[in-house]
């Protein structure tokens, strides 16, 4: 589907590319090791010079941070390694002075157990907030009530002696689901979110919505057949039918967009993990009355970059007339992609090729704090680990730290100019030798190529708003068309390590943009050619 020229210009989050910032990564203003939101602000210069069109910021709320802040214990505040209130109205007025919409984090799914919420919740079976949690009895010989698994490994129930039941986490133990059916509990979620529209965000986006709402009747889910694929967790071994995606929650999303819509301009974006999530965001996306858009994990946790997967992922969404997808390929969740798909030793290429495919999808774009200096994904020791999923899971489940390690700015500074005292996660030697300072003096770096091709999506229509028909693909090289009104793009791909000739469709064609010596329909491995249509 393409979008008529007058439409797409009055929404500026179609086709966007979207810096997402880790908040403890990116800078340390008050130096303690630790980024905050001041840090962010001193930076975001740079973010505005790659042309991108928003932030979205990773949370900073009041947290324990047993998930480092996806364990919300206070929805309207700002946690004190982050700064203030005051410091996010001054990041606020710094990145839209710089042209720069800020998108933050909404977790609606669960909160932590030092919310007030849940401590009340807890205390007894008829406070205010009973019924603010998913509770339940223990089947008779006491085990839990369903064989529901945590993400995080291990039953997705906790005892509560409290209240002689127990309490449902589909994540940490330390973060109870929220029950999303209650009406109540709906209200309380969309007066934080109008918090924070009153203090100038542009946006939203919904952590793991698809948690939000369970199968009351708390069926088991059915066991998932072998596909040949390790299992580490023992989520691995069910298929989530039943604690997450419940219909009821299409109800709840058009409250969250009716809210955002009494501010206008607003943009709303999901995320929905797990094989086979297209049903639920389109579910989520389809009609004006629903979200802008969603996100998976299609790309995120893909060991190759093949075109069968572009493939796969882009046509899940052919039959979607009305929904318009959103892509990252690496995200403060997911290991690195250029680690993950390097078919070769020559990261840059592999960096820069990724980097201008995902620049080419239609959609919009989340591109992650390091992903435009090509950062390799970072390998720490056990004892440098913070991630408790990575320390319970160790070895064989790595974990998100390598994701998270600062953001190298100086390449000879202490801690690569993210902070002066010794920071939360190190900083690898090899971050520090693509530092920004070091790229910002190479015309030819991955940073210049990133600035080079966000200008090109931003200059060509076809890109950003156009529809999309894939061509013929091979094993190793992909080909598909981008056009809107009268303009047609051609865009090729060989994502493979030996060269391969195109025959381009009919017409005339103007190349616009190439990289790892293509030219003239003859592809050298890991290269690319976008071509314009006369």
């Amino acid at each position: 589907m393409s979008v008529a020229p007058g439409a797409a210009a009055q929404e500026w989050w179609r086709g966007a590319v979207v810096y997402h910032i880790y908040p403890r990564s990116f800078g340390d203003a008050d130096g303690d090791g630790i980024g905050d939101l001041a840090g962010i602000t001193a930076r975001l210069g740079h973010v505005a010079s790659l042309g991108v069109d928003a932030i979205w910021l990773s949370p900073f709320f009041t947290s324990p941070m047993k998930d480092f802040g996806y364990d919300v214990a206070d929805y309207c505040n700002v946690d004190p390694m982050f700064g203030t209130l005051a410091d996010f109205a001054r990041l606020i007025e710094r990145a839209h002075a710089l042209e720069l919409r800020v998108i933050i984090d909404q977790v609606f799914s669960h909160t932590s157990d030092q919310h007030p919420w849940f401590r009340e919740s807890r205390s007894s079976r008829d406070n205010p907030h009973a019924d603010w949690y998913v509770w339940a009895d223990a089947k008779a010989d006491g085990s839990p009530p369903s064989n529901w698994q945590s993400v995080f490994g291990g039953p997705a129930w906790a005892w509560d002696a409290r209240r002689g039941q127990y309490y449902l986490h589909n994540f940490l133990t330390e973060q109870p689901d929220l029950n999303v059916h209650n009406p109540a509990v709906q209200d309380a979620l969309l007066a934080s979110a109008r918090f924070w529209l009153e203090r100038g965000v542009d946006g939203f986006r919904l952590d793991a919505i698809d948690y939000a709402m369970h199968d009351p009747a708390l069926t088991d889910n059915p066991p998932r057949p072998p596909d040949g694929r390790p299992r580490t967790r023992p989520v691995d071994f069910q298929q989530p039918q039943h604690n997450k995606g419940h219909p009821d929650l299409v109800a709840f999303i058009e409250r969250v967009r009716a809210l955002t819509e009494q501010y206008g301009g607003r943009f709303t974006v999901a995320e929905i993990g797990g094989e086979g999530a297209e049903p639920v965001m389109k579910r989520l996306t389809q009609g004006e009355r629903r979200l802008h858009s969603a996100y998976g994990f299609n790309f995120l946790y893909a060991d190759a970059l093949t075109p069968a997967l572009v493939r796969a992922a882009l046509e899940a969404w052919s039959d979607a007339a009305d929904a318009w997808p959103s892509w990252a390929f690496s995200n403060h969740d997911a290991p690195r992609a250029v680690s993950r798909w390097s078919a070769s030793a020559d990261l840059a290429a592999n960096a820069r090729l990724a980097l201008l495919l995902l620049l080419t999808l239609r959609g919009n774009v989340f591109l992650y704090q390091g992903e435009e200096l090509g950062l390799p994904q970072a390998q720490l020791a056990f004892h440098d680990l913070r991630d408790p999923e990575a320390i319970a899971n160790w070895p064989l489940t790595l974990g998100r730290d390598g994701a998270r390690t600062p953001m190298p700015w100086t390449h000879d500074a202490a801690n690569a100019g993210f902070s002066q005292q010794r920071p939360w996660l190190p900083v690898p030697e090899e971050h520090a030798g693509l530092a920004v300072d070091l790229q910002e003096r190479d015309a030819d770096s991955t940073l210049s190529m990133t600035r080079r091709f966000i200008a090109l999506r931003k200059a060509h229509p076809a890109l950003r708003y156009g529809g999309m028909r894939l061509r013929e693909s091979s094993s190793a090289v992909l080909s598909f068309e981008r056009t809107f009104g009268a303009e047609r793009i051609l865009c090729v791909f060989n994502l493979g390590l030996t060269e391969a000739s195109l025959q381009p469709p009919p017409g005339s064609w103007r190349p616009i943009e190439s990289i790892g010596g293509a030219s003239a329909w003859t592809l050298p491995p890991l290269s690319a050619l976008i071509a314009a249509g006369a």
